[in-house]
């Protein structure tokens, strides 16, 4: 063999070493012999647990009237449930946490009671019993969907007038004719001890069987002028005058609601100490409160002092009725949050309520952007001292209807990621215990496991973060397991949640 032809066949192998070196296949010195160090691998992605997301967004479910739910009376059971499933189904896929239930609109019950008949919204047919407990089966499954659920009771509205031969035998206006009032509607007159005393053995009786997260009554105290401009209660005026009193009419009437809103709190931490109580009074207390405010004076018409009963303590969240635009210049939606905000002394939930209803709808219809827009106001209104920390949308057929779009709106942008309420922390502060968390990988998702190490424990909030975007569910903490899709998560965090909100120290399981 020649030179040449040893050189030649020698080339392809000294092509291949180079080229093994070149790789980091080779000799693993450097120039002088030293060790290359090969390139570290990538960081991993920090794992920082945010904090928890807290707004409270609630929805009002109407009862009477049929207004959002069950739609017609003379539904089946099946379709009830169904139609408030779905009711319950929008507001948690609009990223809502929160529905507000009307359980007594006139004297009446959406559960069985020993005080008062069936509500005709079933039926339609006033004691008709509608084969079911639709009370617990709206706690049920509220829960199931991470919702709290808040009992709406009307204390002192009797019915229409054209129910006065349609009332059941066990009607309070029935049995006790003499403390109802006729103006515009039925009216129970709020001067009579027996009224007050009818109304808080109702709401007693359903905080003690229920497990409600919250108590509610709304505006209706006095009847509203446009219905009844003299209210018929001269007689309930003239015995309390003969028994001493010295309370001119109006601040005798004005009395009679504080001392009932004053009890109604007494009696519901009484029989349920963690069970919220809330108002939800009409949106202005008085003209010229904030200057340039202008309609009706609730406080001299309705006898509602509703900035009492906040600045007294004797509401657990405060949800006056803002049903009016941004633009609006003689009721500014943004002049009449900050003011409200301004009188929270105590620092209670101020939650106002929204008029989604007319979204499109009624003589001065919202754009769809006008519910957005002012939930958006509230949220910078949370920076000040005793500002709003959330908002209640009036009503659940607007929600459900997704009028406008809004609906879709929230649920892809301010209410994208989900939230809490916010802690009451003057009914209880202290946080429940760290939760156990066990976390199983499988094929397609994580089946989690959640274990309570307290009795105080209401819910759960599970979190995961999936590809860099964190997810969560409130869970029912009767509920010990449920599974999450796997794809792309890395680190799952679980918080045991008191009643009031506390929540415990993270639980972090990493893969």
């Amino acid at each position: 063999m020649t030179r040449l032809s040893l050189v030649a066949r020698s080339l392809p192998l000294i092509a291949a070493a180079v080229l093994m070196a070149a790789c980091g296949g080779g000799d693993p010195t450097g120039p002088g012999g030293g060790t290359v160090t090969p390139p570290p691998p990538p960081p991993p992605t920090p794992f920082s647990v945010p904090a928890i997301s807290r707004e409270f967004r609630g929805m009002w479910i109407a009862t009477v009237a049929n207004i959002d739910w069950p739609s017609r009376t003379g539904l089946t059971a099946a379709q009830q449930q169904a139609e408030l499933g779905l009711l319950l189904d929008a507001a948690q896929q609009a990223g809502l946490n929160a529905v507000i239930l009307q359980v007594r609109a006139a004297g009446d019950a959406l559960y069985p009671s020993s005080l008062e008949p069936w509500s005709r919204v079933f039926s339609g047919t006033q004691g008709g019993d509608p084969g079911y407990d639709p009370l617990a089966f709206a706690v049920q499954q509220a829960r199931l969907r991470g919702l709290e659920l808040h009992a709406w009771f009307n204390p002192f509205r009797a019915g229409n007038l054209s129910d006065t031969l349609r009332l059941a035998p066990s009607h309070f206006a029935v049995r006790r004719p003499d403390l109802v009032r006729k103006c515009g509607q039925l009216w129970f007159d709020p001067g009579e001890p027996a009224v007050h005393d009818q109304a808080i053995a109702v709401v007693r009786d359903v905080v003690e069987r229920y497990n409600v997260d919250a108590v509610h009554i709304d505006d209706f105290f006095y009847p509203y002028p446009d219905t009844c401009t003299n209210f018929p209660d001269s007689a309930t005026y003239r015995r309390y005058t003969q028994g001493g009193g010295a309370l001119s009419l109006a601040d005798w009437r004005r009395d009679n609601v504080n001392r009932f809103v004053q009890r109604l709190y007494t009696t519901v931490h009484d029989a349920s100490p963690l069970a919220k109580v809330g108002v939800s009074p009409f949106g202005i207390w008085r003209p010229g409160n904030p200057a340039g405010i202008t309609g009706l004076d609730a406080y001299t018409t309705i006898y509602a002092d509703s900035r009492r009963w906040l600045q007294s303590g004797w509401v657990d969240y405060f949800a006056p009725q803002l049903y009016w635009s941004i633009a609006s210049t003689g009721q500014s939606f943004p002049a009449l949050l900050n003011w409200w905000g301004q009188q929270n002394t105590l620092r209670r939930h101020l939650w106002p309520g929204l008029a989604s209803y007319r979204i499109g709808t009624g003589t001065s219809p919202y754009a769809a952007g006008e519910i957005p827009s002012q939930i958006a106001l509230t949220r910078d209104a949370a920076a000040n001292a005793g500002g709003a920390t959330g908002s209640i949308l009036y009503n659940g057929s607007s929600v459900k209807n997704n009028l406008g779009g809004f609906a879709t709106t929230l649920a892809s942008g301010l209410y994208a990621g989900g939230a809490i309420p916010p802690a009451s922390t003057w009914l209880d502060a202290n946080a429940p215990a760290t939760p156990t968390l066990t976390v199983a990988p499988g094929a397609s998702t994580l089946a989690v496991s959640m274990a309570s190490n307290s009795n105080d424990t209401w819910w759960y909030l599970l979190r995961w973060r999936a590809t860099g975007t964190w997810r969560q569910r409130l869970v029912p903490s009767v509920q010990g397991a449920v599974d999450i899709p796997a794809a792309g998560v890395d680190g799952v965090v679980l918080n045991a949640v008191d009643r009031v909100g506390n929540a415990s120290a993270d639980a972090v399981w990493r893969p």
